[in-house]
């Protein structure tokens, strides 16, 4: 068997697909998983053993940027913060970009599409934005907001060229549903989200196909008794992914673990990241609008809405685990429940033979030691 094994990861403890195996490793040959076990490994050109926990590669569908760089930037910028956050755990990356001026989108969107195309690790493009509610925009210029006419949508999808991944849009707005069932049968995951949609409006749009609830209570209406909201009417819905900011401050700690109950197995946590996580508080821009952090919290200038975060995937599941979140939970969490949401079951998000050899070596505090993508280590912070 040794010839057919390049690297052995062990540690005494291994999560994967919601369950823990003691003394777990698993086999990386050309960049696949080839085998997954416990207790005697198989030989290998090198084994390691350097950490306490072996989880599957974190999977950030919604990220706009981090280490000082944004995806909104263009290949260079793109690349310092996919380094930031790939040193933090994540080995597969969605790039998410905010609303622009639809001249200025189309030529971002083909500039990360020449990004995705380079770089398998980054499974496509999300825009949130610019088909939003002008009452949930969050930290989007309510002057660049649009209709989601079918020219722009046809322009963006064009520009993709088969990269785009997702669409953040607001269902109840004018060709609202129009747009939602173009994307849909191109191929694109719809999102739910910076929306002022009742639960009867969300609900009607996962009925047309909507699949992801866009940073669960965060730009959109919230839960009240007698108007539920979208956030039920996501969780009501079997097939629908919830995604949730877990930073402790987008959410609070008791309405994340509620999240988990209403929606067992179907929340992915996100960073929903800008340009500063990984750098001190100060001042920095998001898209077109001045933001301070402070505290590691990002606001806008303009009306003190928080404006993206700065955390890491590592982040997310540390404090997964401070709220009482089980490990094996977060875990999914961050790996398989994403990677399904983006359509890449069965390719990543878990340690399984076939998969991609995507794994991180977490010490006894979660940190991450090592990032393995593709059978590779890649670098660290």
């Amino acid at each position: 068997m040794s010839a057919q094994v390049d690297t052995v990861l062990r540690a005494p403890q291994m999560i994967t697909g919601g369950t823990t195996t003691s003394d777990g490793w698993v086999a990386f040959h050309q960049g696949r998983i080839s085998a997954v076990g416990s207790g005697p490994a198989p030989s290998a050109r090198q084994v390691i053993d350097d950490g306490a926990v072996l989880v599957p590669g974190y999977v950030d569908m919604h990220c706009h940027g981090g280490g000082g760089h944004g995806f909104d930037d263009g290949p260079t910028a793109i690349s310092h913060a996919l380094a930031y956050h790939r040193a933090h755990g994540t080995t597969r990356s969605v790039l998410s970009l905010i609303t622009a001026p639809m001249e200025d989108l189309l030529d971002r969107v083909e500039a990360a599409r020449q990004v995705c195309a380079a770089d398998s690790r980054l499974l496509g493009i999300h825009l949130e934005g610019p088909f939003l509610s002008s009452n949930h925009r969050g930290a989007h210029a309510e002057s660049m907001l649009l209709d989601p006419l079918a020219g722009h949508i046809e322009a963006l999808l064009d520009a993709a060229g088969g990269r785009l991944a997702q669409v953040t849009l607001a269902p109840e707005l004018p060709n609202g549903l129009r747009a939602l069932d173009t994307l849909v049968q191109a191929g694109v995951r719809v999102a739910v989200g910076h929306s002022a949609a009742d639960y009867d409006q969300a609900a009607a749009a996962f009925d047309a196909g909507a699949t992801i609830l866009t940073h669960a209570f965060n730009g959109m209406v919230g839960m009240h008794h007698r108007a539920p909201g979208p956030v039920l009417a996501a969780a009501d819905a079997p097939d629908v992914t919830c995604e949730v900011i877990n930073d402790g401050s987008h959410v609070h700690p008791r309405v994340v673990r509620l999240l988990h109950d209403l929606a067992p197995g179907r929340v992915a946590y996100i960073t929903d990241a800008m340009v500063a996580a990984g750098c001190a508080d100060g001042s920095y821009r998001l898209g077109t609008l001045a933001v301070t952090v402070t505290d590691g919290v990002p606001r806008l200038d303009s009306d003190g809405s928080i404006a993206g975060s700065t955390l890491t995937m590592q982040g997310a599941v540390q404090q997964a685990v401070r709220i009482g979140v089980p490990l094996p939970e977060a875990v999914q969490a961050a790996t398989q429940i994403p990677a399904r949401a983006l359509g890449q079951a069965g390719r990543i998000g878990a340690l399984q033979p076939g998969y991609c050899a995507d794994a991180l070596l977490l010490d006894q505090d979660l940190q991450v030691r090592q990032v393995w993508a593709d059978g590779q280590r890649v670098g660290t912070g």
